[in-house]
């Protein structure tokens, strides 16, 4: 660091020049005078200038007179004179420095712009880095969306915990949040998915984040589902539905699992036998035996038309398509995970138990069901399945199991007429599902399930996407009725993968 200068070798000015400064400009001049390169630390670019303007002033001072003669300087005015160079020079590197890394940045406003774009619109990676992200850092920054206060008032409690659960637990729905939960995402996907040709309305930041959808789906989807723009994750009923607040009973017992491809593969054995032996003896094979249950994904379809009127007036056109797809999804779902044949569609758990003669109990009576019937269904369920099990049947069958309490037979009391439902059979939650039929005949009726549903395992393939139809036509005369329409597709499965885990009480 240069030695200091004294400032009053500067503020002399020529020795012809005997006019005094006033004492408030001299003070405001000594301020703008540095005494040492320690001095020009912190500075901005227009103190800097002003700085470089007083040396000037100071250094034309000691080296010529008021007529423009040079001038003898004195040891010490040399000194101070040589120190003043040495400080101009390196306030004029500065600010020198400062002008073309403004230039850079003049010649680069789109990339400048779209930094402030991204803070602006919530958009925290492109897909192009979401990729590169381990799943750590995915799993924690689509957490920090999640927490964020505009993205959680949008979900209710129970949907934010379902979705934290699933974002900890996928590391393909936590990809999901960072490529569609930002703004731009989700006006380029509502201008996708109701009007036509919508590209050239688009902006550049809409476009960018359209893109970055496209490289996350070609990364994880695949080339078997193709096309579709995805719903944003906070509307995306195929995600948000595992929420407790869902009618839908197996979005609440059963296991679920997230794949990447078109089936989830288990591992199953019945487990491990032990014995005493005597001292010395040779220990017994014990191995298990291993099965592998599979799951197989299927497509769920939906297709939902809708006026161009409503189209033109859509303020709340999201949340409405967003009710009414999550309504017939999770209908269609309660009705596969019931009784789905297994082709082309989930398989049932009524449909898996039905085809295992092992895991039936029939009703002592065909066409009546009495009360050791329930005793008898919950003693043939394996005790430790017992543990978490739950109760699955029709609201007609639990009417039938709230009758059975009579004068003679109070054991088998529950509730009476002001209650809506039997909550409870043998200290387990019993729920409803309407695809089991009621007890009307001797033919064959599958009356109830028990078990533990952790044995259902329920596997998915990301979220939901829809692809525009952007005009609809009579199909009669060919002509177009003046409608749109969303085609919405989801691909989810599920299956028994443990029979022994379940009894299903019926008849026949």
């Amino acid at each position: 660091m240069s030695t200091a200068y004294p400032k009053q070798a500067l503020s002399l000015g020529s020795k012809e020049d005997g006019a005094v400064m006033a004492k408030d400009e001299e003070q405001e001049r000594a301020n703008l005078l540095p005494e040492s390169l320690e001095d020009l630390r912190g500075k901005t670019p227009d103190e800097l200038r002003k700085i470089v303007d007083v040396l000037d002033a100071h250094l034309k001072d000691l080296h010529q007179n008021e007529v423009g003669e040079l001038r003898d300087m004195e040891e010490s005015e040399q000194a101070a004179f040589d120190l003043g160079m040495e400080l101009r020079d390196v306030a004029v590197k500065k600010i020198e420095e400062h002008v073309r890394i403004a230039e850079v940045f003049r010649r680069r406003p789109k990339a400048v712009e779209q930094v402030y774009a991204n803070i602006r619109n919530g958009i925290d990676e492109r897909a192009s880095d979401v990729r590169r992200l381990t799943n750590n850092e995915a799993r924690d920054r689509a957490l920090r969306t999640i927490e964020s206060k505009n993205n959680s008032i949008m979900l209710k409690p129970d949907q934010l915990d379902a979705l934290d659960a699933q974002v900890r637990t996928s590391t393909d729905i936590a990809r999901r949040v960072i490529v569609t939960e930002n703004e731009a995402y989700r006006e380029a996907w509502m201008k996708m998915s109701t009007q036509p040709n919508a590209g050239y309305l688009l902006s550049d930041e809409e476009r960018d984040a359209l893109r970055s959808w496209e490289e996350y789906r070609a990364m994880s989807e695949g080339t078997s589902s193709a096309g579709g723009y995805g719903i944003p994750v906070f509307i995306d009923p195929s995600i948000i539905l595992t929420a407790q607040g869902s009618g839908n009973p197996f979005l609440q017992l059963a296991r679920q699992v997230n794949v990447n491809t078109n089936a989830w593969k288990g591992v199953s054995s019945a487990g491990v036998s032990w014995a005493f032996q005597a001292e010395a003896a040779t220990a017994a094979d014990n191995s298990p035996t291993l099965a592998q249950p599979t799951v197989n994904v299927y497509m769920a379809r939906g297709f939902l038309p809708f006026s161009i009127e409503l189209e033109q007036d859509y303020p709340s056109f999201a949340s409405e398509m967003a009710t009414l797809l999550a309504s017939g999804y999770d209908e269609l779902l309660i009705d596969k995970f019931t009784r789905g044949s297994g082709t082309n569609e989930p398989t049932g758990i009524v449909t898996a138990l039905d085809a295992d003669t092992t895991d039936e109990v029939l009703l002592a009576t065909a066409g009546t069901l009495a009360t050791g019937d329930v005793y008898g269904a919950w003693q043939n369920l394996p005790q430790r399945f017992r543990r978490n099990a739950s109760w699955l049947m029709s609201v007609a069958i639990n009417n039938k199991i709230r009758q059975l309490g009579t004068a003679n037979v109070f054991h088998a009391f529950t509730v009476n007429l002001p209650s809506e439902w039997a909550d409870y059979l043998f200290g387990k939650a019993t729920y409803e599902t309407p695809y089991m039929t009621d007890l009307t005949s001797t033919a064959h009726t599958n009356v109830a399930v028990v078990g533990d549903f952790s044995n259902y395992v329920i596997a998915r393939r990301g979220g939901m996407s829809v692809e525009l139809v952007p005009t609809l036509v009579d199909v009669t005369n060919n002509r177009p009725t003046g409608q749109r329409g969303w085609f919405a597709y989801s691909r989810i499965g599920g299956n028994s993968v443990n029979n022994q885990g379940f009894r299903l009480l019926n008849q026949t």
